[in-house]
């Protein structure tokens, strides 16, 4: 017999957000999260997105043992900027067994529908910086430090629970070249001397100025499939949390003469065999790990975000951003970059790797069930 619990102290939590290292103990593709700032995003004193957003996080039982999870998560604002009433499903983890799978839909689906929700979506989080997508090709690849990995009769039992696709995601891993694309420069040359604009390092402006500038355009460049714009108080917490990766050999920005940032490329070396080796826990010795893995050489990066700003793209902007990328990856020996999730409509992200050598290896869905 399986049984339901809500989630709602700090120990439950803990509980509930190391579940998965059971689930995927010895798995070599699993890439644990951060177990502490997994916590803290269901706590409402530390979360501010609790200020338009309820959540519950259920777990599932089974002779007294944990066999699954599920988190619920209603979004007023995002529900509202889409004139809609969704339930986001997310952190949502089980064995392979019909008993529990039900017991967890039951309990979110029945809340969301409590709520009025017409439809649940997912797996999705309190903002797209949240990990979201389920995994439905890729399963022999190692995840990234900030995506989800999953069974794959993850897909049978959300299909056997009504739930269909709503878009996907895809992921590529590039391979970068040994030196410089000439045609990539020579575009880079070309808009920044038309469009009067120049790359901004790190020393050339604080740090915390460069984060929150390069928040303030994702607000306006990230506007697809239910975006909504981060508030001043996410974004203060999003600036602290981006903080340790940025790095002038692994970042670029791109500014007006004025001093409007328009364009932005982000990455950070590969962390998941750090976050592996951590299991998801900074004491005593995680934070070691993560800053060697930060400040160390690595052959491989993961490409967090980039963005142009909405009314420059498709002008050779991106050019600016990927040709100064390409000179400090080349010149710090990286080899290889991991894209993260892409979403299949967004034809801009799509197309700038073209000039690149890359194959797509990994596919994520968002998935969708009118109540």
């Amino acid at each position: 017999m399986v049984t339901i619990k809500e989630a709602v102290t700090k120990k439950d939590l803990v509980k509930f957000m190391e579940f998965p290292l059971e689930l995927y103990k010895g798995n070599p593709y699993y890439v644990p999260d951060v177990l502490a700032s997994q916590v803290a995003d269901m706590q409402k004193e530390k979360n501010p997105a609790f200020a338009f957003c309820q959540a519950k996080a259920f777990l599932a039982y089974r002779d007294g043992k944990i066999v699954g999870r599920i988190s619920g998560i209603l979004n007023e604002r995002a529900n509202a900027s889409f004139d809609r009433k969704y339930m986001n499903f997310t952190q949502v983890d089980f064995i392979d067994d019909d008993e529990v799978v039900d017991a967890l839909f039951d309990a979110v689906e029945g809340w969301a529908r409590e709520l009025g929700c017409a439809a649940m979506h997912g797996p999705l989080g309190f903002s797209d910086m949240d990990r979201e997508g389920m995994l439905v090709e890729g399963f022999d690849q190692k995840s990234l430090f900030y995506t989800y990995y999953n069974h794959p009769y993850y897909l049978t039992q959300l299909t056997r629970r009504g739930y269909g696709k709503q878009v996907d995601w895809m992921e590529m891993r590039l391979t970068i070249p040994t030196e410089p694309i000439e045609s990539l420069t020579r575009v880079s040359d070309y808009v920044k001397k038309r469009k009067k604009l120049h790359v901004v390092n790190l020393g050339d402006k604080p740090i915390k100025e460069l984060i929150h500038d390069m928040f303030l355009l994702y607000n306006r460049a990230y506007v697809l499939f239910g975006m909504i714009p981060l508030t001043e108080a996410q974004i203060a917490k999003y600036v602290s949390e981006f903080r340790p990766m940025v790095a002038r050999r692994t970042t670029s920005f791109v500014y007006t003469e004025e001093g409007e940032m328009v364009a932005f490329g982000i990455c950070c070396p590969a962390l998941d065999g750090a976050m592996q080796k951590m299991k998801g826990k900074t004491m005593p010795f995680g934070w070691v790990r993560l800053l060697k893995a930060l400040k160390g050489k690595n052959d491989t990066v993961d490409l967090l975000l980039i963005a142009v700003r909405p009314d420059l793209q498709g002008q050779g902007v991106n050019a600016i951003i990927l040709d100064d990328m390409q000179h400090k990856l080349i010149k710090a020996g990286v080899r290889y970059a991991e894209t993260g999730p892409m979403l299949e409509i967004n034809d801009n992200i799509l197309a700038q790797w073209e000039r690149f050598q890359g194959v797509q290896h990994k596919r994520r869905r968002c998935f969708v069930k009118t109540l």
